[in-house]
Formats: structure tokens, sequence, C-alpha cells
């Protein structure tokens, strides 16, 4: 009875614990094109949005505002700007609420079994992209992995080790090994 005790205690302290770091990359996210949302207007259900996703602008579209430009802001920065819109003329005190469904892909080539686009999960290593994309090659070099990241301007890749964090829109490439 205790063990059980126990072992359920410590299960919800886990699911507690990755809950908690979900919300944190939740808040710090950039949204951009690709991107799935999900908007909540308590009370409205004409104004809630099961689903919609960013077009190549970073924009979507929402009744009465007209388009919201996304790109580069975090779901709780959308919140803000739903609540402002709407408030006033349309409702007197709108409770928003915009959450992530699905992040945009990453994309690996190179020296892997099965190159192309991979959907992003909070969390995802390099080790673990490899993964998703069926292991490396016998050719593979772990030392000459170059990775563009997405939010970078100037697309200048940099080397990455297979503990790299990667970020949505992520660009990998895993040169081949001289022997």
């Amino acid at each position: 009875m205790v063990i059980r005790y126990f072992f359920r205690l410590i299960l919800g302290l886990l699911l507690l614990n990755s809950s908690a770091a979900l919300a944190e990359s939740n808040s710090t996210y950039k949204l951009a094109s690709g991107d799935v949302i999900r908007i909540n207007v308590f009370g409205e259900k004409d104004l809630s949005i099961e689903e919609i996703r960013l077009n190549d602008a970073g924009i979507f579209s929402y009744p009465f505002i007209g388009d919201v430009r996304a790109k580069g802001k975090t779901a709780a920065e959308i919140e803000q700007l739903l609540t402002e819109s709407l408030k006033g003329d349309y409702l007197v005190d709108p409770r928003v609420s915009v959450s992530v469904l699905t992040y945009r892909e990453f994309f690996i080539s190179g020296e892997v079994k099965e190159p192309g686009g991979y959907p992003f999960q909070p969390g995802l290593t390099l080790r673990r992209a490899v993964a998703l994309a069926g292991g490396l090659t016998e050719r593979a070099s772990t030392g000459r992995i170059s990775i563009i990241r997405d939010q970078d301007a100037s697309r200048t890749p940099e080397q990455a080790t297979l503990d790299t964090v990667v970020m949505p829109g992520d660009t990998i490439t895993i040169d081949q090994g001289f022997f």
C-alpha cells in the first residue's frame, strides 16, 4: 500500500515537472510560418478556433479583427493582442488563451537513413532528431554536423554535437566522415 502511494507520488511529480517544462517552452517559443495554434475565448464559441495554421508570412485571420501578425510573437503576446482588440467594442472582459498545437518541422539531411522534415517536439536534441531520421549511415561523421537556425537571419551554419538542442525550423546537415 505504501509502495503504491509512493509510486503515484513520484509519477505525479514527474508529470508535473514535464508539463511545467512544456509550459515554459511555450512561453518563450516564438511563432512562425507553419505553426498550428488554438485560440479559446471563454464563453464565446464563435470566437474560439480549434485549429489554425499560420500562413507563409506568419499571419492568421481572426473574426472582427482581420489579419493578425503572429510571426516572432509568443502565444502570451498573441493572447494579450487579441484581448486588447476584443475588449470594449466586442466584449467587456474577454478571457483569451492561445496554445501551440503543432510546431513547425525541422529538417535533417546528409548521412542519415531517412532525410527529410520531421515534426518538432519540445526538448528535442540532435541525438533524438537523428533517431527520428532512422539513425546515422555507416559513413556519417558525428564530428562534422552543422545546423542552421531558423531564427538566424544570416543563415550561417554553426557546428553542432549530438547533444545540441534542436529548434523548430532548424536545418541540420550531417556530413560524411573521412576514413
